[in-house]
Formats: C-alpha cells, structure tokens, sequence
C-alpha cells in the first residue's frame, strides 16, 4: 500500500453521506508503519469490501493498534444547513482536531480537502484502498455509525434502521411513505420531503 508512513500521518474517511437519516461520521486514525503492516496482513482496507463480522474483529483490532484515533460527527441540521459535502469536510475536521497527538499530514479520502484546516493535508482519490490509515479510517467510522444506527431503531421505530444503517432501502422509504420524517431525517434530501409543506 501507498503513502509512506510516519508516525505523525493522520488518515481520514467519513461514512453516511448518502444516508437520509442520522449524521454524517468520519473517524482519523494514527498508526505507527509497523501497525500498518500489521493491519494490513490482519485484513484491514476499504470497509465497503468487507463483511459487518470482519470490520466488527477489525475495529477492535484498530483500536487497540493505533497511537491515536477519534470520531467526528456532523448532525442532521448541520448537514440540511450547509450540505451533505461541507458536513462531511466538518466531521472530517472534528475527528482530527479530537486527535490526542497533532499530526503533521493528513491523508484525506477523496479530492475535496478540508477547507481553512490548519494542518498540512494531501486528499488520495480511493485511499481507503491504498493507505492503511484511511482503510482503518472508513473501519472504525462504518462501524461506529452502523451501531448507532442500531441503536437509533429502538427510538425511531418504522424506518428499519438496524437492517438499512439509514440509507434509502424500500422498507425505509415505505416508512417514510408511512410516518414522514423524523428528527434525525435530511429534510435536504428529496427522499425525506414526503408529506412536508410545500
């Protein structure tokens, strides 16, 4: 895998951003070169090639071999207020900025930097299939987010949230058809504008 790591490389994904319910997540992870290897011979790379057992063993793997991780979040009236691409920008930030250790790079996922971010950054088209410290990114991000999803079910009924993690399944879509929008609905997203005011 690409990048040559240094102790002081953040890596960065985000989930969740064609979800219509909850947050957008992003995750910056921090891995020394001998976890990265490690990692990567332990199955670690894009969480979207892997089974929800595999990235369940992974994100405990992650967390135990990383010198630092956090998560970020950009809420549902953030996401409707300054659109779907800057919250995830602003939860990518969040993560990083939560970091116990300051990195001195951050390879970002994607071709869209974090805007007015102080820290040097280097966006990597698909790097979670390249860098092992955006792969461990998009794990714990994925996981983090699917588990809250889970969770979020118990208290917004209707929407099959454990099964869809928020994304526009024909159970969540007929949910909508069935109850309108909760809360935690992108009222941004055409999907979610069922039964509003026009």
């Amino acid at each position: 895998m690409g990048y040559k790591h240094h102790p002081q490389i953040a890596g960065v994904d985000e989930v969740g951003r064609g979800a219509l319910f909850g947050p957008v997540v992003a995750a910056a992870v921090m891995l020394s070169p001998v976890a990265a290897n490690q990692l990567v011979k332990a199955g670690v790379k894009d969480s979207k090639q892997l089974r929800t057992s595999e990235r369940e063993i992974l994100y405990e793997i992650i967390k135990s071999q990383a010198i630092a991780f956090q998560i970020g979040m950009a809420s549902v009236r953030e996401i409707d207020r300054i659109n779907i691409l800057q919250a995830s920008l602003l939860a990518m930030r969040r993560a990083i900025q939560r970091l116990s250790i300051q990195p001195e790079l951050c390879l970002v996922d994607g071709n869209r930097p974090i805007p007015n971010f102080f820290i040097p950054q280097r966006t990597i088209i698909k790097g979670d299939q390249t860098e092992p410290a955006i792969a461990a990114a998009s794990i714990l991000a994925k996981v983090w987010r699917d588990r809250l999803m889970v969770r979020l079910d118990q208290r917004y009924p209707g929407y099959h949230l454990a099964s869809n993690k928020g994304y526009g399944s024909r159970a969540h879509l007929q949910g909508l058809q069935a109850l309108g929008p909760s809360v935690q609905h992108r009222l941004s997203f055409a999907p979610c504008q069922i039964g509003l005011p026009l």
